[in-house]
């Protein structure tokens, strides 16, 4: 059994929040928020957030899921929307920069038992 939330349009750039996915990929839910919580990245509370989301679709589309049983199958961050803005520069010109989001999407699935 898997499930999955998406948070659309984070305002992080995708380089930055994958920094804090890949903490976080193969982990047991349970860890990962306590890693999440302690994480100093900005990010880290987005992730968080998305995180909770997933273990609770996971709790509604079952009512036999376990919490503790649950791990982090996929964690990815996609490009968002990007915002083109401008910045004044010297003798009265414009430079512009780009303020990127990214779509962050976690998965939990449960744990299978080693095949012995």
């Amino acid at each position: 059994m898997e499930a999955r939330a998406i948070a659309k349009n984070v305002r992080c750039s995708p380089r930055k929040a994958r920094l804090v996915l890949n903490l976080i990929r193969g982990m047991a839910a349970g860890e990962a928020m306590n890693l999440l919580k302690f994480t100093k990245k900005h990010v880290a509370k987005d992730v968080e957030k998305t995180l909770r989301s997933a273990i609770a679709n996971a709790e509604g589309k079952s009512d036999t899921v376990d919490v503790d049983d649950l791990i982090v199958s996929e964690a990815f961050a996609g490009d968002g929307l990007r915002a083109k803005r401008l910045r004044p520069a010297p003798m009265g010109r414009a430079h512009s920069y780009v303020r990127r989001t990214c779509h962050i999407t976690v998965k939990v699935a449960e744990k299978h038992p080693a095949a012995s």
